[in-house]
């Protein structure tokens, strides 16, 4: 395994690439000497990473016969699913936990990270993506049931998706939606598109079809509910896939 990422099944054949950007609350000794100085309880909520998201990657690329990517560090350290200009690539507040190390860093502070973690992750994602002519880019995020003083979300599963390119993910939510004990969020709970994010510069630009999954992570704590989780999907998104 990279400092940077984790590459899985490369040589498997599938069409897919599973992707994780968030799948790690590690903190790199060279970072502020591995602790970005809030409580050890807030890195394990979803704030440091996406809880869940990895162990459901993992099962999902195997199910899919594919190879998968996941990120190696904290989305607090830099943030791989942000372009290199947006305002929240280094968080310094989330969720109403204040990230010590990162109130006063500085341009070579963020320079540092992102040819360390951002950049190499990024590169090994494009190259993989690049494997095939029809690669299929499934990106794989959890989501927190609340956030703090805000209502509960009530979606067992989003579909995030750019209004440049529905192709795959529209389909997929009219799939989802027949799954009669499910609640599914279109574009929810957050919306589907930011500039320069990892859909958008590894799918978008170059015309891939893509969607990018929200789980709940309280559907996702164990490696139980993980591997029933992708057993659940992998023959949705393959027979979605199949009418295109």
């Amino acid at each position: 395994m990279q400092e940077a990422y984790q590459i899985v099944g490369k040589d498997r054949p599938g069409r897919w690439l599973v992707t994780c950007d968030h799948a790690s609350n590690r903190v790199p000794d060279w970072v502020a000497g591995g602790s970005l100085g809030i409580a050890p309880e807030d890195m394990t909520r979803h704030i440091a990473w996406d809880v869940g998201a990895a162990g459901l990657t993992l099962a999902l690329a195997e199910a899919l016969d594919s190879p998968a990517i996941l990120s190696g560090f904290s989305r607090l350290v830099i943030d791989p699913n942000r372009g290199e200009d947006d305002p929240t690539l280094v968080m310094r507040l989330y969720d109403g936990t204040i990230i010590p190390a990162n109130r006063n860093i500085d341009a070579a502070g963020i320079e540092e990270r992102l040819d360390r973690l951002y950049r190499p992750y990024h590169a090994a994602y494009a190259a993989l993506a690049a494997r095939q002519s029809d690669t299929v880019v499934l990106a794989i995020h959890s989501f927190t049931p609340c956030l703090k003083g805000r209502s509960p979300r009530p979606w067992h599963v989003g579909v995030l998706h750019s209004h440049l390119d529905s192709r795959f993910s529209l389909p997929l939510i009219a799939r989802l939606g027949q799954e009669a004990d499910l609640c599914i969020g279109d574009n929810e709970p957050y919306a589907g598109h930011l500039p320069g994010d990892a859909i958008d510069r590894h799918a978008l630009t170059p015309g891939r079809h893509n969607t990018l999954i929200e789980l709940r992570n309280d559907l996702i704590n164990t490696e139980a509910e993980q591997q029933a989780w992708a057993a659940r999907l992998a023959p949705i998104l393959t027979q979605v896939l199949a009418g295109l």
